[in-house]
């Protein structure tokens, strides 16, 4: 398979409060709006892709038209405490993970959207030697 895209859409039961989270708070810019599909970019020199959906739209198969569960998003950014306190101290964000480093070479943060997908904002930190054995090359 060639892909020419690939990005993750989420089914909301709150597109419009989705929308303003990732537009206001994660720099999101809207390159398409309905009343029940929001298509997002982060702009750039490398643009990443992120889509809402409103979860009871006909174009999903019956089955799958329920809001979004157990989702991580993994935000990787150059400065994860600076992030901590825009996201958490500045806009009143919930951290459903406080700020910490881990031994596998992550410093970061988790907080959640409107519909409890969790937003893990990371930076990369050297990783403790145990842990750095188990990184591949490719």
């Amino acid at each position: 398979m060639r892909l020419t895209s690939f990005y993750p859409v989420i089914c909301t039961s709150r597109l419009q409060e989705s929308h303003r989270f990732y537009t206001e708070l994660l720099g999101f810019e809207t390159t398409f709006e309905a009343d029940w599909y929001v298509s997002l970019r982060r702009p750039g020199t490398s643009p990443y892709e992120l889509a809402l959906l409103d979860h009871t739209h006909p174009t999903l198969p019956e089955a799958y038209r329920t809001p979004v569960q157990g989702l991580l998003l993994n935000f990787e950014v150059e400065d994860v405490d600076t992030e901590w306190e825009r996201l958490v101290h500045q806009a009143g964000l919930h951290p459903e993970l406080h700020l910490r480093d881990e031994d596998f070479g992550q410093r970061h943060f988790i907080v959640s959207d409107p519909n409890g997908v969790l937003i893990d904002v990371i930076t990369p930190i050297a990783p403790t030697q145990t842990c750095a054995a188990q990184y591949t090359t490719p």
